[in-house]
């Protein structure tokens, strides 16, 4: 089974205001920096997202993908890959936990692993490096009210 990285963060909002940040894919492009198109492809009888295309441009990573997304419950959705042209794989989650009456522990989780060889120490090194500014873009995000 490959490696994967994780890192929480204590957002001080109720978990359905942080899913619904993390639901609205067509918001992406307005906090999450790498994300600069995101288009639902197919949702779910209850309007949630299946897959998703995302446009990424991370500096010297460039990459067009298409996750597919699984919602469990109101506090935790995961995804995988489709498809993509620099990843082979790309598996992520985010669980959310109730702390105290209005805050919320978001973990991020995620495993890359791209089309070029890369050391497993930097591989890491670079999810830590996603996971901590999309952590840190959901907090302001959330933090901030807007929609």
């Amino acid at each position: 089974m490959a490696e994967h990285t994780s890192s929480s963060i204590t957002i001080e909002a109720a978990p359905a205001d942080v899913m619904g940040v993390i639901s609205d894919f067509a918001r992406y492009p307005d906090w999450t920096g790498e994300v600069k198109e995101a288009e639902v492809l197919t949702a779910d009888e209850h309007g949630r997202a299946e897959q998703v295309r995302l446009v990424m441009d991370a500096g010297a990573i460039k990459d067009d993908q298409t996750l597919a997304y699984t919602w469990t419950g109101d506090n935790e959705v995961s995804w995988t890959l489709v498809k993509s042209q620099m990843l082979r794989s790309l598996d992520g989650s985010y669980l959310l936990k109730p702390v105290g009456a209005s805050s919320t522990e978001v973990t991020y989780q995620l495993t890359v692993d791209v089309k070029i060889p890369m050391l497993g120490m930097i591989k890491r090194k670079a999810e830590k490096v996603i996971i901590d500014r999309a952590l840190a873009g959901l907090k302001k995000r959330v933090e901030s009210g807007e929609k």
